[in-house]
């Protein structure tokens, strides 16, 4: 168990002053599929496997169950970056053996699959008729959404971890050493870069960005928020989420792991070790920002933000000036994935292998319902009748609402 917590740290981890220890950390995360991480369930940077007590574990299994529409799976997926999309009617899953695997939304059945022949580590992304993943070797590869053909592939400069994102002819693909690089969608050939500035000491992120309004919006080590121009790649404002503080470069590292989340007047972000912040999506003016911690993210609707924090708690904030609503604590000690809301509840999936709806009102969990027992860490994606979430096993799960 101590040899597994420190495998994690590794890659998790990335120091800008010592060019042996990146080199290190590229080479396991190039190795992940031979690293057991199906029992994640301690911290973001390791430690103790959590251990529900006998009280929590017995108030949970009162809840009733979410109601099943199917299961089925793919191979492991071990690598963090992987969750599936909903695409031109069908579901779409990858994992790190290089398959890229549609499944019919209403039945669970396997429709056809592609063989990448490529060592995945990124994706599903959609967009502009296409599917996306990325690989270990810093690989955009390109499918039609409808016939699955290979269209272009594009090399970035390393490891791609979370899935590229296809907007208005662009494909935007964010990489591990911190860069976004823009793709024509028409061709994969390069039209801008950029590259932010890295602390000493961060958090390995699989967070992507988020494409709205004709910009790119990212989060970045150190508690910033960007905001880039989709077209020609000019940074247009940058924002501070949440400042470093502490004694320490560990209890300094405040890093914006997650996506952020928008509407057509603001735009939000959470941090790790930091704030949740709300900001004017025209110019990056802060409008509120209250204290909270979180590597998993947000999720926000006409209403509110709701944050899944580090603590295992959901946490309800209201949209307009950061006032708490309510907070649902009692998944407290489990690492929870992204929320989606779906319709009047908010969708979270656990450590534990759980998925968990809560009301998105009165933040009451109203059911709860297992997988397969491996972590559920990608958020869970909305599908005409219910949602699916994607588990480290490979498993996908398929609930109605």
């Amino acid at each position: 168990m101590i040899r597994r917590h420190i495998l994690l740290l590794v890659p998790l981890l990335a120091f800008s002053g010592c060019v042996s220890l990146i080199d290190m950390a590229r080479d396991i995360a190039r190795d992940l599929a031979d690293i057991d991480v199906a029992g994640i369930s301690g911290g973001l940077l390791g430690g103790e496997t959590f251990e529900m007590s006998p009280e929590q574990a017995a108030q949970l299994k009162t809840i009733p169950g979410a109601r099943p529409l199917w299961q089925n799976g793919i191979e492991e997926s071990k690598a963090l970056g992987f969750m599936p999309v909903y695409e031109n009617g069908a579901v779409y899953a990858a994992s790190m053996d290089g398959f890229l695997v549609r499944f019919d939304p209403v039945t669970g059945k396997q429709a056809g699959n592609v063989n990448t022949r490529h060592k995945l580590s990124g994706g599903v992304g959609a967009g502009d008729g296409m599917l996306l993943v990325g690989t270990l070797k810093g690989e955009v590869l390109t499918y039609g959404s409808k016939d699955g053909k290979a269209l272009w592939t594009a090399q970035v400069s390393t490891e791609v971890l979370s899935p590229p994102r296809a907007d208005s002819g662009t494909v935007v693909v964010r990489t591990g050493d911190g860069r976004i690089f823009s793709l024509d969608a028409g061709s994969g050939k390069r039209k801008w870069i950029y590259q932010g500035a890295t602390p000493s000491l961060t958090v390995r992120s699989y967070a992507g960005v988020l494409i709205s309004q004709g910009m790119v919006f990212a989060g970045f080590a150190g508690g910033k928020l960007v905001a880039i121009n989709l077209a020609n790649g000019a940074v247009t404002w940058e924002a501070v989420v949440s400042r470093p503080r502490g004694a320490t470069e560990l209890e300094r590292m405040t890093d914006v792991t997650s996506l952020p989340v928008a509407d057509e007047q603001q735009i939000c972000a959470v941090a790790y070790q930091g704030r949740v912040a709300c900001f004017e999506i025209a110019n990056g003016t802060q409008i509120w920002a209250r204290d909270a911690s979180s590597s998993a993210g947000l999720a926000m609707n006409d209403h509110y933000i709701y944050v899944s924090d580090v603590q295992g708690a959901v946490v309800a904030y209201n949209k307009k000036d950061g006032t708490s609503i309510w907070k649902q604590d009692m998944l407290k000690g489990v690492q929870l994935s992204p929320p989606l809301i779906r319709d009047e509840h908010v969708v979270v999936g656990d450590s534990l292998g759980y998925v968990n709806l809560i009301r998105n009102d009165t933040g009451s969990i109203v059911a709860r319902s297992a997988t397969d027992g491996s972590a559920i860490v990608a958020r869970p994606v909305s599908l005409p009748n219910g949602f699916v979430v994607q588990t480290m096993k490979g498993g996908l799960y398929a609930f109605g609402m």
